[in-house]
């Protein structure tokens, strides 16, 4: 039986969405349909949301599960009132942590990912422009500025671990491919030595690189599997000499990739 799970927030979900996925990937067996409705800020919002869950049980036969992040009590009680599985993140938390400091809690919705955070806003559109200013090594004026540098060969997940790392967490993130004149000479590009200290090596199983290879430039000497096994192999062989850490991006999710550069590197994450 298909279960139908509601993401219910008074803002975009985000914040409900990853803490409901992170418990429904523990059921592999359940084969659940997943319905984000965002900026549920308003009681009649709250009772269209209510509508669509009826519609559900009715389409399902079962009762739907509910994740909220709603703060308004008044819309918090109409969503309750529906026939359904509730789980309130804001409830389940607020109480015990208002008994712990003592004191109540603001109940100000949008404190997560709106503007009321106007610098933590700042930081991150800061290091989302200087990550796209800087990807793929089309512009190295300004390294000196980055946080980090991540260098590896074509494909290997150094842009969108950039970005998920500006975007999640502020850090100013450049990267470079290296080139086929950099693998053949075993040589750091010079627009790389003033940045050592921040630059950290990807890598990837050279199976892996040529499925990802094959599905941009099918057929080609890119993504042969040759090709690839002798960048890769180069790639490390830099990495050892000039003693750059390097991590396996071949079985990780970005998330994952990003997590442990940010952890290995000893940086500070500037947003939450």
């Amino acid at each position: 039986m298909k279960r139908t799970v509601f993401i219910l927030s008074d803002r975009t979900g985000v914040t409900a969405e990853t803490l409901g996925h992170s418990l429904l990937t523990q059921f592999e067996s359940v084969d659940f349909e997943q319905r984000t409705i965002p900026f549920v800020d308003t009681v009649e919002r709250a009772h269209a949301a209510v509508v669509q869950i009826e519609q559900a049980t009715a389409n399902n036969g079962a009762r739907p599960i509910v994740f909220s992040t709603l703060v308004d009590r008044e819309v918090r009680a109409v969503v309750k009132s529906v026939d359904a599985q509730f789980f309130d993140f804001f409830e389940t938390f607020i109480g015990p942590l208002e008994k712990v400091f003592q004191r109540s809690s603001s109940h100000m919705v949008g404190r997560t990912h709106g503007l009321a955070d106007l610098r933590g806003y700042m930081t991150r559109m800061d290091a989302i422009n200087y990550t796209l200013n800087h990807d793929d090594g089309l512009n190295s004026q300004g390294y000196e500025h980055a946080d980090m540098v991540l260098i590896g060969v074509s494909r290997s997940g150094k842009t969108p671990t950039c970005l998920y790392m500006a975007m999640s967490f502020g850090i100013r993130a450049a990267n470079y491919p290296l080139t086929e004149e950099d693998l053949s000479d075993l040589r750091l590009p010079p627009e790389l030595e003033a940045c050592r200290d921040r630059l950290h090596g990807l890598s990837i199983d050279p199976r892996r690189l040529h499925n990802i290879r094959e599905e941009r430039r099918p057929q080609s000497r890119y993504a042969s599997l040759a090709q690839c096994r002798y960048e890769v192999s180069r790639a490390e062989s830099l990495f050892r000499r000039e003693r750059i850490s390097c991590l396996n991006t071949s079985f990780s999710s970005i998330e994952e990739i990003a997590t442990a550069i940010l952890h290995k590197s000893g940086l500070k994450r500037r947003l939450f």
